[in-house]
């Protein structure tokens, strides 16, 4: 993959850089936020890992920025405070996941190449839903609701293109965590419960009252669409 890494400090930077350059990634880094705005929005990346805290624009409105160049790049933020509301920030600013410092080098690896599968699979179903007015295009990240547009993350398309596929049952929060995190190593199930209340304020006509991704008490979540 083309993984740009966004990160102030030095050391770990060139760390970072060193690692996945051997693990045969073309590698770009970048200091700052304004910098990487600029390089994310000229060039081509299939992955960034970004850095919460930076020193002239901060990691959650450099993802903003990125996710709305670039509805399908692949974004790992990189934060070291693990707080709830940290990782409710950049779900919603349209990070795909976050790793919290200090992370183990094996743990980052599974990421990116958990991350790189799914930036290179071929769906095989069909990439345009519709359900209850909705039409979501998969293939192009975008939800059509009557007069508005939205943007979907690759992380939001995976699962409902995901729930759709298994339409025929209920689809637990650790199958969402192994199939679209692609790993469930400390990763804990609110994960999938933030990523989801995040994107029916997408898709759904009310939020609290959900008609496609429907809440199934004590297995997961099921497809509600007709």
């Amino acid at each position: 993959m083309r993984i740009l890494i966004v990160e102030d400090e030095r050391t770990l930077r060139e760390g970072l850089t060193d690692l996945l350059s051997a693990a045969g990634h073309d590698v770009v880094a970048r200091e700052g936020g304004r910098s990487a705005v600029d390089c994310g929005t000229r060039e081509a990346f299939d992955l960034v890992l970004l850095d919460l805290m930076l020193p002239d624009l901060d990691g959650i409105e450099v993802c903003r920025r990125l996710r709305r160049a670039r509805p399908s790049l692949y974004i790992l933020m990189l934060t070291a405070r693990g707080s709830e509301d940290d990782r409710v920030a950049g779900l919603e600013a349209g990070a795909d996941d976050y790793l919290t410092k200090p992370f183990a080098v094996r743990e980052l690896l599974a990421r990116v190449k958990a991350l790189g599968r799914r930036a290179t699979a071929t769906p095989a179903e069909p990439e345009i839903l519709e359900a209850d007015g909705c039409v979501i295009d998969l293939g192009r990240l975008e939800v059509d609701r009557g007069s508005e547009t939205v943007t979907l993350t690759p992380r939001e398309a995976g699962i409902l293109r995901w729930i759709h596929r298994h339409r025929a049952r209920a689809v637990s929060r650790s199958e969402l965590l192994e199939r679209i995190w692609g790993t469930s190593a400390d990763l804990q199930t609110r994960t999938v419960d933030m990523t989801i209340a995040n994107l029916r304020q997408k898709i759904e006509r009310d939020p609290t009252d959900p008609r496609i991704v429907l809440t199934v008490k004590g297995a997961g979540y099921a497809w509600g669409g007709q």
